[in-house]
């Protein structure tokens, strides 16, 4: 199946008629929720049943459900969720529970891609806004706990998304508004943030971050970088299928046909774009379908979303509830 080489959003709860005709012609190879798109279950279920009836396919949709700040799936219809930050203490146990419960609900409405776990290593120096949606400030854990999250997600039949590859944690700007410039060395890289990533790079599905790395290309983010995208894919050994982070976002400069065509060129499988504007979206689709190469990586990423399995989600809960007592006191 031939399908544009980008992820696209619904501006609202329910899919306007104007998006389903563009959504028809664009053959998104997915799609990606936000809050404004998750009113009740009912209407949720809804709009996932209709954005795959109007491209003709079981087509992927994405959400961020990470928990605390960036979910957006919330109460009183949906479990809140800690930080992934404050929750590391209790455990891979408690961390695999969070995964399958998540998972579990999100594929029970239609959602079947988390973009999650973050395999960012945090400092006391990273920005707020990624802080405490890490795994941990040690390599060793976030492999630990992102790893526990991601095994959680596929056995409840959902596909993680491991993010901000090579590592955000050394930033200390916010990329939604301003471009992250990283200086630490290769070898302290390599050593240290590429570490997490390199260890679940079998995981099926990828998010670049919008940083430089001085030490790799000075001049452009990761994720418009051939070097960068080269590095991820032959240093770090990330194989799968490859995705920007919000191709939107005030870190990149450049109209969004220059950022999307500059991200595919150097090596990016998918655009994401996620503020709904149609306008914004048929701009986006000018850069065409993926490649063969793209599609044969989409292929196997899809192909890893696992039947889920059985489980009793009230014993789960309780199980889990009482493996994070300790952190929540």
């Amino acid at each position: 199946m031939v399908t544009g080489a980008y992820i696209l959003a619904p501006a609202g709860p329910s899919l306007l008629p104007e998006e389903a005709a563009f959504f028809r012609d664009a053959a998104p190879w997915g799609f990606i929720l936000f809050q404004r798109n998750c009113e009740t279950p009912e209407q949720l279920r809804r709009l996932t049943a209709d954005l795959r009836d109007c491209v003709g396919w079981h087509a992927p949709i994405l959400i961020d459900q990470e928990g605390g700040r960036v979910q957006r799936m919330r109460a009183p219809h949906w479990r809140e969720w800690l930080p992934p930050l404050d929750q590391v203490g209790a455990g891979a146990r408690a961390m695999y529970l969070r995964g399958l419960l998540i998972g579990a609900e999100l594929v029970a409405h239609g959602v079947d891609v988390n973009c999650a776990p973050s395999a960012d290593i945090a400092r006391d120096k990273t920005h707020p806004f990624l802080r405490n949606r890490c795994y941990g400030e040690h390599a060793n854990v976030v492999v630990a706990m992102a790893g526990a999250c991601a095994d959680g997600l596929m056995d409840a039949g959902c596909l993680p998304v491991i993010k901000h590859a090579p590592g955000h944690g050394l930033a200390v700007q916010d990329s939604h508004e301003e471009l992250p410039r990283i200086t630490a060395s290769l070898n302290y890289l390599q050593h240290y943030d590429f570490v997490p990533f390199r260890h679940l790079a079998d995981l099926p599905m990828v998010m670049t971050a919008h940083v430089v790395l001085e030490a790799v290309d000075p001049e452009r983010p990761v994720t418009m970088s051939p070097e960068g995208i080269r590095m991820l894919r032959q240093d770090v050994g990330l194989n799968g299928l490859l995705m920007t982070d919000d191709i939107s976002m005030g870190a990149l400069s450049g109209d969004l046909r220059t950022r999307s065509q500059n991200a595919l060129a150097a090596g990016c499988d998918l655009v994401l774009h996620c503020n709904g504007d149609l306008k914004e979206m048929r701009v986006v689709a000018e850069t065409g379908t993926m490649t063969p190469e793209a599609a044969n990586r989409a292929d196997i990423a899809l192909k890893a979303r696992r039947t889920p399995i059985d489980i009793d989600i009230q014993a789960l809960e309780a199980e889990f509830l009482s493996l994070i007592e300790s952190v929540i006191r």
